[in-house]
């Protein structure tokens, strides 16, 4: 089974496809820009990550993902300019789906 059977490859369309995305790999380890592993579970509309004690709502999930969207001059290159909760988590997550662009790989 290659990782597109398994769910671990996800490329999203629009919010919906990219939360199915998150309750896919959930429990699966990703990297924060510092090197930091975490893992997250999704529980209902809340985003739980393993080194947090608050959880990631939906609705800021939804906001960080709206904001990569639009921003097609690709000037959000690191988790501070997505100005949400949980930033350095979120971009860890956008980028491993191919959502975000680092500015070390290929504009998204």
């Amino acid at each position: 089974m290659d990782e597109a059977e398994n769910g671990r490859v996800c490329s999203p369309k629009d919010f919906s496809e990219f939360w199915e995305c998150l309750v896919r790999r959930q429990g699966e380890a990703f990297y924060t820009a510092k090197g930091l592993s975490f893992t997250y579970q999704v529980r209902g509309g809340e985003l739980f990550v393993d080194r947090r004690s608050k959880s990631i709502t939906r609705a800021t999930v939804e906001r960080a993902y709206w904001k990569l969207e639009e921003d097609k001059a690709h000037e959000i290159r690191g988790p501070k300019k997505l100005g949400v909760f949980g930033a350095p988590y979120l971009w860890a997550i956008f980028v491993s789906f191919g959502a975000a662009f680092t500015g070390e790989d290929q504009p998204r």
